[in-house]
């Protein structure tokens, strides 16, 4: 990468700096130097040494020139000064003062023809200094505008490299873990199960136990790159022989592999790895279990083929996770009939996760809430309710419920405790302060909150709900 930075500098064209005197290479650096030279005044004397002792060789009696029509030994002085500048260039004239005490001695002061002399060269001197200063100035932009465009093109290669490594990255997996979650709870929401099923229990999962598998499957095969695959559903420990959901060509299974015992027995995913060939001769490349967040073991996932590259560790720590994900929403598909038989006009999305996040409360002790903001149904706090709405975090589940005399917002904020309920009423406030110049309490918008701490939480949100309506 060094080298190709390095070739892509050396390639490049050279800076172009602002020049008011020309491109005139080793000539104009001659004529009209860049920068200040160290021996520029001894260069000056020499040179109006030189011209002084030229006209004292062509004319003894009149070196200065005086008796000409025209100033011509003014032009050293001139050139001196368009050189150095003014300060240097006054050095020349000084110096034909002194030529003319030395050679017309007692002679009339010729006035007008030293005066204008130092006013030419002043003039001319100063123009050299303004326009040097300039040149000066923008040869140091121009550098550091060298410097900086030398660092956007390496920064520039950085980013194309890194875009083609997240081109790599994308194909190998395409899709993250986040939407993966999110097609997951959309599957579990269009087949929820029926409550008939439930009852049924895990003695005998098959397609009603296991709603929209073959859209899992799919959904799995497309994020962890599967091309052959086969979903089995298992009863006390043993796996059918007919398939529940498949993708790609299908193949015989044989429930006494070594792949799949393997995984079955230590209820993790096993998979064939250059160290284990010896020990384990299997047909398969991957065996994945269905775990339950309780570890009740509903299914087992058969790859029968798969690219290469795709058998990595986070593939198949992917592939767990959304079994994994899955198998825990149908595990809380009785909660959530539960929360829908107190609280019917709840959506189901919104029901199954406060059904999972009372599930995760009794399990782990990981507190959640439920805060509702009740607005007054006018054109005024309606533009307030889809400005708080929009101001929900990504993680919230947000439900809007609209009465004749209210708009309710119902967010579920999961684990989050006392704490977390005061920053987000603090960040709403803070955000209508800014936009409408309010608050919560001079805009009429009362606050409930809830705690989800209760096994079943449906009866604790219906009664919320009913509160939070009859508000006035």
């Amino acid at each position: 990468m060094n080298t190709v930075a390095a070739d892509s500098r050396s390639a490049a064209p050279k800076p172009r700096n602002s020049d008011p005197f020309g491109n005139l290479g080793r000539v104009r650096r001659v004529l009209a130097p860049a920068v200040e030279r160290p021996f520029a005044l001894a260069e000056s004397a020499i040179f109006m040494a030189l011209v002084l002792a030229l006209c004292w060789a062509l004319d003894r009696h009149d070196p200065l020139l005086l008796g000409a029509r025209f100033p011509w030994l003014w032009l050293a002085p001139l050139i001196v000064a368009l050189r150095y500048g003014a300060l240097i260039g006054t050095l020349g004239g000084a110096m034909m003062i002194a030529v003319w005490y030395l050679c017309y001695p007692g002679g009339e002061w010729p006035m007008a023809y030293f005066a204008g002399g130092l006013i030419q060269t002043i003039v001319a001197g100063h123009f050299g200094d303004t326009w040097g200063t300039r040149a000066a100035r923008s040869r140091s932009i121009n550098t550091y505008l060298n410097d900086r465009l030398v660092a956007i093109t390496d920064s520039h290669y950085l980013l194309r490299l890194s875009h083609e490594r997240l081109e790599k990255d994308l194909l190998s997996k395409p899709t993250t873990l986040r939407d993966s979650i999110t097609e997951l709870r959309r599957l579990t929401v269009t087949h929820p199960v029926s409550p008939a099923a439930h009852a049924k229990g895990s003695a005998a999962p098959n397609l009603e136990t296991l709603p929209g598998v073959q859209r899992l499957l799919e959904f799995v095969a497309q994020a962890c790159q599967i091309e052959v695959a086969a979903l089995y559903p298992v009863t006390g420990g043993k796996p059918a022989l007919n398939a529940v959901a498949a993708v790609g060509e299908p193949f015989e299974f044989d429930a006494k592999d070594d792949l799949v015992t393997h995984a079955l027995t230590t209820q993790s995913v096993a998979h064939l790895r250059v160290d284990d060939s010896r020990h384990i001769d299997s047909r398969y490349i991957v065996c994945a279990p269905m775990l339950t967040a309780d570890n009740e073991l509903r299914a087992v996932l058969v790859v029968k083929r798969m690219p290469f590259l795709s058998l990595n560790a986070d593939n198949l720590l992917l592939l767990l996770v959304l079994l994994g994900y899955y198998a825990d929403g149908i595990e809380h598909s009785q909660h959530v009939q539960d929360i829908l038989d107190a609280v019917p006009e709840c959506p189901y999305e919104f029901a199954l996760e406060l059904g999972r996040l009372a599930h995760l409360q009794q399990g782990s002790g990981i507190e959640s809430s439920l805060v509702a903001l009740s607005f007054p149904r006018d054109e005024a706090h309606d533009s307030l309710f889809e400005h708080v709405m929009r101001r929900r975090r990504s993680l919230d589940i947000v439900w809007p419920l609209v009465t004749d005399k209210r708009s309710v917002l119902v967010n579920l904020m999961p684990a989050t405790g006392a704490t977390g309920i005061d920053g987000y009423l603090a960040r709403i406030e803070g955000s209508l302060a800014a936009q409408y110049d309010t608050d919560l309490e001079q805009a009429g918008i009362a606050v409930h909150t809830l705690h989800v701490h209760d096994a079943s939480p449906g009866p604790s949100l219906a009664a919320l709900i009913a509160r939070v309506t009859s508000h006035v």
